[in-house]
């Protein structure tokens, strides 16, 4: 039974009937949850991103499937309305359908997500026909795919070519055929983004993809000015919480050194006759 408020694919796929914007965050613990639970968010996407802004790897690859379980649980635990997406881990849904399925299936069954997202167009294909046939909501990727970027030639922006753009929207097209609820559109430019956008039933999330998407998604430490990492450039910073947490642990630090904390009001006092008690026994 879904909790009462809770958002919904049909609620999802409706923002686009009605052109309202859908808005992804991504979160990777129980507090993110929470604070983008919050703040309205319509999905929550526990991305592989997390193998770098939280684990510290240098790309998504390294990132395994218990550590995302781990991750999605969290989360799990920490939203009530937004509709949660796991991402798929690199070779979590590339080996055979069984293999697909079964990670899918704990993504849902273990760690509490509403949906799996998988990359890639033909060549994902068939893995996701098999999720979707067990029952699994599917959200689609196309683009620039951080899991295969080696054979992108890096993280470049995608479909810069009218092939490239051509082969992307046949790609999109067989997804929705496919029966996907939603496709993540990464480092696309705008305008393929927005024909895409016009010729799909299904709303398109944008990352780096232009103002013309059903959607937009950020990732919440990139947002947050919380990632060490160099910015990608369609990143917008809404706060530098980075600094702010580094100012407040500096300065207790410098409150321990010089004795300022605890004060008396952080600490707990022994009521007196235990206290006198307690010094005549020793």
């Amino acid at each position: 039974m879904t909790a009462k408020g809770k958002i919904t694919i049909p609620i999802i796929q409706g923002k686009k009937e009605s052109r309202t914007p859908v808005v992804v965050i991504t979160a990777y613990d129980y507090p993110g949850a929470r604070l983008v639970d919050d703040a309205g968010a319509d999905i929550i996407l526990v991305g592989d991103s997390l193998a770098m802004t939280v684990l510290g790897h240098k790309s998504t690859v390294s990132l395994t499937m218990e550590e995302m379980l781990h991750h999605c649980k969290a989360v799990s635990r920490g939203a009530e309305k937004a509709f949660l997406v796991g991402d798929m881990p690199f070779l979590s849904y590339q080996v055979d359908h069984a293999e697909s399925i079964r990670n899918a299936g704990r993504l849902i069954k273990e760690a509490g997500m509403d949906g799996v997202k998988l990359e890639g167009g033909s060549r994902s294909l068939k893995h996701i026909k098999a999720i979707l046939g067990a029952g699994i909501p599917v959200m689609g990727h196309l683009g620039l795919t951080p899991q295969t970027a080696t054979l992108l030639g890096g993280y470049k922006v995608q479909g810069k070519t009218s092939e490239a753009a051509s082969i992307m929207l046949e790609d999109a097209l067989a997804l929705e055929a496919a029966g996907v609820f939603a496709l993540v559109l990464e480092a696309v430019p705008a305008e393929i983004a927005q024909e895409i956008t016009s010729r799909l039933k299904i709303p398109v999330i944008g990352i780096g993809a232009g103002p013309h998407c059903s959607g937009q998604v950020l990732v919440f430490h990139d947002m947050l000015g919380l990632y060490y990492g160099e910015l990608p450039r369609f990143v917008k910073q809404y706060a530098d919480a980075g600094s702010t947490i580094l100012d407040a642990l500096r300065a207790f630090a410098d409150e321990v050194r010089t004795g300022l904390f605890p004060a008396i009001e952080h600490s707990f006092n022994m009521d007196e006759k235990e206290l006198k008690k307690f010094r005549d026994e020793i």
